[in-house]
């Protein structure tokens, strides 16, 4: 049986800090093998201390990482991708400028070997309403955050404290129901973004932005026999400040479940043979929203 790969889409538009963010997740990785998708290579500068070979569509990457670039055909990329001995922990498929995340997550849930993580879109807080504001520009911008599980405010070190309040307001009221979460150079814990959760700890101590990231991280005991989808959305309701859950219970006719939230994403499906019950998740502080 084929492992089935999870994947992460990161878009946004130009100048947001895709490449910045890609990179930090190459860095922090804590241990996963993760395989990056592009459009181009040209089009992602991966730092040169992570690339250990390059070939013709395929980079080799410290730690077990690859670099693949797709072209027109996503499809046929994403099938090699899963014949990768060993395949890897996690795909991150980093969208051009002025794609569409949505089209992309589209294309990812007719393919077998993979299932779709959470779409994460990148903001650049200080140009977003002058370009969301750009008649040729604003339908390209409103389809990105409206296709976002999770938006990720960067370059916030760029506005003023005091005009981040109106900031804020503005970008919730384009997308009430989507968590939002403050960074600088897209340095936040890897663990938000990867199915890999032993990268959280390590994210949030790397980097010299860290102050400005304030995460909680919270386990919760599981009881047997619930109604597991409507403990996920009760769980999203519960902690508003949430951004990424992971755990396992066991339903209401004694199977285990997987319970995965990324933002306002909720997936959940068979658990492996040796799952626990429990509940990790991590909340934004107030002081980083």
């Amino acid at each position: 049986m084929l492992k089935t790969i999870p994947v992460t889409v990161i878009g946004g538009y130009l100048g947001s800090g895709k490449t910045t963010l890609v990179n930090h997740l190459l860095r922090h990785a804590g241990g996963a093998r993760l395989a990056i998708m592009v459009n181009d290579f040209g089009e992602l500068p991966i730092d040169e201390s992570l690339i250990e070979a390059t070939g013709d569509d395929i980079i080799s990457l410290a730690g077990g990482c690859v670099c693949c670039s797709y072209g027109s055909d996503l499809m046929a990329a994403m099938t090699r991708m899963s014949e990768l001995d060993p395949p890897p922990d996690n795909v991150i498929l980093e969208t051009s400028g002025v794609a569409l995340p949505g089209a992309i997550s589209s294309t990812i849930s007719l393919l077998s070997n993979f299932k779709l993580h959470g779409v994460v879109v990148l903001v650049d807080a200080e140009t977003v309403r002058d370009t969301a504001n750009d008649k040729y520009l604003r339908d390209t911008i409103e389809r990105q955050l409206a296709d976002a599980d999770l938006v990720i405010l960067n370059k916030s070190d760029l506005v003023a404290k005091s005009e981040m309040p109106e900031l804020r307001d503005w970008l919730m009221n384009q997308i009430p129901n989507t968590q939002i979460i403050k960074s600088v150079h897209s340095n936040i814990p890897p663990g938000i973004l990867l199915q890999n959760f032993g990268a959280i700890d390590r994210g949030q101590r790397d980097g010299p932005y860290q102050h400005d990231l304030k995460f909680e991280t919270r386990q919760l005991d599981m009881p047997s026999g619930v109604d597991v989808d409507l403990f996920a959305s009760e769980l999203v309701k519960q902690y508003p400040q949430l951004v990424r859950a992971k755990g396992f219970a066991t339903d209401r006719v004694g199977q285990m479940k997987t319970v995965q939230i990324v933002g306002k994403r909720i997936d959940i499906s068979d658990a492996p043979a040796d799952a626990v019950a429990g509940m990790v998740i991590i909340l934004v502080s107030s002081e980083s929203s």
